[in-house]
């Protein structure tokens, strides 16, 4: 562990330390070694207002025309192209796991709010880049909609609400994500962040208005998946932890870069407090 000097500390070295936030290990490992890359220091600050500029262009476009371009597979082997030879190791395991840790938490809410009902959404759980060719990031923003219509559709029919279960089945949330080894070669050297931000713009173009308005305000359904769990849990103080906001006010599309970034630290928030929930109910049950 780097050493300490209390007259220069820093500020990685403490928030690495730093246990606020249940996250795992290694994800923590990778995200702070991915914020301190020159890439993020030296490339992002150029390359944020050029992408803004370029998502303003795209939604220009979209006016005039709200159903094309549409090239969602364009767009994806795009992705997969930029993540096998520019990301790091570390941002290209950081994007994999988060649809792992989605789908997780998704059928957590319903093993618990609905048993014996599952609504029915596009399997996630991606080992190598290549597959997020078959539209992975599209099909990741429809299964959060689909499974909001289809569970509170069958909480209306069962006459139901979602609250709190004294049994709570954990069965969905797993300790390790397994992924397949990840390219290393000299130009994956661009960060998540980045990362994100070159890819935003692509996502404004290369999508009808309608895909991108609907994934850009996917990321406000933080709030909505975190309440669900706090009902479920009898426990809501990982809720203060949730910084995209209520969906019914949405954001502008312009930040959806960053708000990216934090949809997913509010993912690996949530999956590390139903994890860490996992492990103390396997010990209760044990002693």
């Amino acid at each position: 562990m780097k050493g300490h000097d209390p007259r220069d500390p820093d500020p990685w070295l403490a928030l690495m330390l730093d246990r606020s936030l249940p996250l795992a290990d290694e994800a923590k490992a990778a995200l702070i070694r991915d914020q301190q890359s020159r890439s993020r220091q030296f490339l992002l600050p150029l390359v944020r207002p050029l992408a803004r500029t370029m998502i303003v262009f795209a939604q220009l476009i979209h006016t005039i025309s709200p159903r094309w371009p549409n090239a969602p597979r364009l767009l994806h082997r795009s992705i997969a192209f930029g993540m096998r030879h520019f990301l790091t190791p570390d941002a290209n395991r950081l994007i994999l796991r988060h649809f792992h840790l989605g789908a997780q938490i998704l059928r957590f809410i319903s093993d618990n709010a609905t048993p014996g009902y599952h609504p029915d959404l596009t399997p996630m759980r991606p080992r190598t880049i290549a597959a997020v060719k078959d539209n992975l990031f599209l099909h990741h923003d429809l299964n959060i909609y689909n499974f909001l219509i289809d569970l509170n559709r069958e909480l209306d029919r069962r006459g139901t609400a979602i609250g709190r279960v004294a049994d709570l089945d954990f069965s969905a949330i797993e300790e390790e994500i397994a992924l397949d080894p990840l390219p290393t070669n000299w130009l994956n050297v661009i960060d998540l962040q980045t990362a994100i931000e070159l890819y935003t713009p692509a996502y404004a173009m290369l999508l009808s208005d309608r895909d991108f308005w609907r994934a850009s305000n996917s990321l406000q359904l933080d709030e909505t998946i975190g309440l669900y769990a706090a009902r479920l849990t009898g426990e809501e103080k990982h809720l203060a932890m949730i910084n995209n906001r209520h969906p019914l006010v949405p954001f502008s599309t312009l930040r959806a870069g960053f708000r990216l970034m934090l949809h997913g630290l509010s993912t690996e928030v949530l999956h590390g407090f139903l994890r860490e929930m996992k492990s103390r109910h396997a010990a209760a049950a044990a002693a």
